[in-house]
């Protein structure tokens, strides 16, 4: 017996951050504004409105650069616990319509609507129904896409933005994937996209034309993966038990940094966000990485993982500066961004943790 075709609907909220403070703050809307760091020179721009896009103003951009594009841009600090809050409410309508939902951030999640039968609601109403019920219950609007596959439907949820609404059929895919762009497709960012488009790979149609060696050569052990896109194929299920597996921050400098000192500066920055973060989740790493990427945008990671958890700043901060003291940069290779993260994630409950023996004893270090 075939199986039934599927029906997904990726949800992803409208300029997120930056449409609740315009929704909270009325003298903002309208206006160009910016989520982010709020310092010109080394603040990074989380989310910019739509107002701010107009001129160029894009997340994960500098505020210096930010606001040579757009001068009168205004820019304010997060409020995390108001975009929680709003993206508990927004699960809450997820959750009236299907206990399949996979969450990608605060913003956006995959939702499985797929019926048990001929009589099942039709994706396409339920996606609209969602709509409503987010602009009504938060005053805020969302972007849906609804299609058979995960990869499909993340493409349509970007297809009408804002508060777009775009449905792809299975009769439709393979001519839509074939007009697609390549950089609209999944995993293929700012570095891969110009190497393929000097291949003459330009949409959809063009890497489906390519040969398995020759997306090998491009893709390495992912060429299946793009080779199955191509032709409409995606088979990863909504994954309802999606686990964390690393926390980071990381920021890029609107100046390369050459001298390790301030390279430290703001690596003890970075670390005391992550170290927050575990604490309030009572979530502790036992393996500490840091990113560094070169002014010439060459990525580099170094990792040092240990029997008991990094839990205090002054630990963390020794071994990341054992870990720069490892990388060119402890030579005045100019620096244009630098990372911390932990991974081996472990809560004090776990018993099955190789230190799970000292739980009590770190809940009373940390102040849990």
């Amino acid at each position: 017996m075939t199986p039934p075709c599927r029906k997904i609907i990726h949800i992803d909220m409208d300029a997120f951050y930056a449409a609740v403070e315009q929704r909270d703050f009325p003298q903002y809307r309208g206006l160009p504004l910016a989520v982010g760091g709020t310092t010109a020179q080394r603040g990074v721009i989380a989310t910019a409105s739509y107002e701010a896009r107009a001129f160029g103003v894009k997340s994960a951009m500098s505020t210096y650069k930010a606001l040579r594009l757009c001068p009168h841009l205004i820019v304010v600090p997060g409020r995390f616990e108001a975009y929680k809050e709003v993206s508990r409410q927004i699960r809450a309508i997820f959750a009236d319509y299907t206990h399949l939902i996979e969450p990608l951030s605060l913003d956006e999640a995959y939702l499985d609507v797929t019926g048990q039968g001929e009589g099942s609601p039709s994706a396409t109403l339920i996606a609209y129904e969602i709509k409503q019920r987010v602009l009504r219950e938060t005053g805020l609007t969302a972007s849906a896409g609804v299609s058979y596959n995960k990869f499909l439907a993340k493409v349509a949820s970007d297809y009408n933005k804002p508060n777009g609404l775009c449905v792809i059929p299975p009769h439709k895919a393979q001519r839509f994937i074939e007009e697609l762009p390549i950089g609209r497709f999944y995993g293929i960012g700012q570095k891969t996209e110009p190497r393929l488009k000097a291949m003459n790979i330009h949409t959809g149609a063009h890497l489906k034309a390519q040969s398995m060696k020759t997306l090998e050569s491009i893709f390495g052990k992912s060429a299946a993966f793009y080779y199955h896109l191509a032709r409409g194929r995606d088979d990863r299920p909504v994954e309802t038990d999606w686990v964390r597996k690393s926390i980071g921050s990381e920021t890029t400098f609107s100046q390369n940094l050459c001298d390790p000192a301030p390279m430290l500066t703001a690596l003890s920055t970075l670390a005391a966000e992550v170290l927050a973060w575990m604490r309030r989740h009572e979530t502790y790493g036992r393996t500490l990485t840091l990113k560094v990427k070169y002014a010439d945008f060459q990525q580099i990671t170094r990792s040092r993982t240990q029997a008991t958890p990094f839990d205090t700043l002054e630990s963390m901060m020794q071994t990341l500066a054992e870990l720069l003291a490892q990388t060119e940069a402890q030579n005045h290779r100019p620096v244009r961004l630098l990372g911390v993260s932990v991974s081996k994630l472990w809560h004090p409950g776990e018993t099955d943790s190789p230190v799970a023996h000292q739980s009590e004893q770190l809940k009373l270090a940390l102040g849990a």
